[in-house]
């Protein structure tokens, strides 16, 4: 793979512990507990991609995603404890790409990484053309090879599965209603009484393991629709 990817977290732990991953998956890692070294590291090296905590012992994380974006373009992903929305907003605004909450899942992080290269490489080779893929926090699915891909991992979709997903990825941050779901994907009339979708949907929860309650993917809008965000 080839490209390097900078990792800034005082507990040594995960940072140890990311880098393991991120080294089985062929990327070259530069890990350091601290903002300074961070810093120094960026200056003297090539990076392609940077993961930063938030809370770090000298500089912090927001400081640290202030610099880079000064000089470079490269994507950054923060880590924080912290779920508070004004944080991510606060990292978003200064330039972060994509935002990961405490505790998490190894495998995630690599996931998302991938999906911020690929996005970082489209965009500077001009190829994004008609999207034919999305890559939405460690999820992936192609309409070209029709597979659905989450963490790393194949999720074998029914065909409808597979058009309810793509409808949702599509449009992405935009809540999709019952009857407009039902409509695009089988191709006809909606009843009011049709309890299809929300079958379906509750389907596609289980094989994305996602939580009914407190979905990280699939949303529930109550008394709209659903979503992907």
């Amino acid at each position: 793979m080839g490209e390097t990817v900078l990792i800034v977290d005082d507990e040594k732990e995960i940072a140890d512990l990311l880098e393991l991953y991120l080294k089985n998956e062929d990327f070259t890692v530069y890990k350091y507990y601290t903002g300074k070294e961070a810093l120094a590291c960026i200056e003297a090296n090539k990076i392609n991609l940077a993961v930063l905590d938030v809370m770090l012992p000298d500089i912090d994380g927001f400081r640290i995603c202030q610099k880079i974006r000064e000089k470079f373009f490269f994507p950054v992903i923060m880590l924080t404890a912290k779920v508070e929305d004004m944080d991510k907003i606060m990292g978003l605004t200064l330039g972060a790409d994509d935002y990961i909450t405490k505790p998490f899942n190894p495998l995630e992080v690599v996931a998302r990484v991938k999906t911020q290269l690929r996005r970082y490489m489209r965009y500077n080779t001009a190829e994004e053309a008609e999207a034919f893929e999305y890559d939405i926090r460690g999820l992936t699915i192609n309409k070209e090879t029709h597979q659905c891909m989450l963490y790393e991992k194949e999720l074998f979709l029914t065909p409808i599965e597979f058009s309810i997903l793509w409808y949702l990825c599509e449009r992405k941050g935009k809540v999709v209603s019952s009857e407009e779901l039902f409509e695009a994907v089988w191709q006809d009339k909606f009843l009011d009484s049709n309890n299809t979708v929300m079958a379906h949907i509750g389907r596609l929860r289980e094989k994305m393991q996602d939580n009914s309650k407190n979905p990280k993917f699939i949303k529930t809008v109550w008394g709209v629709g659903y979503k992907i965000e």
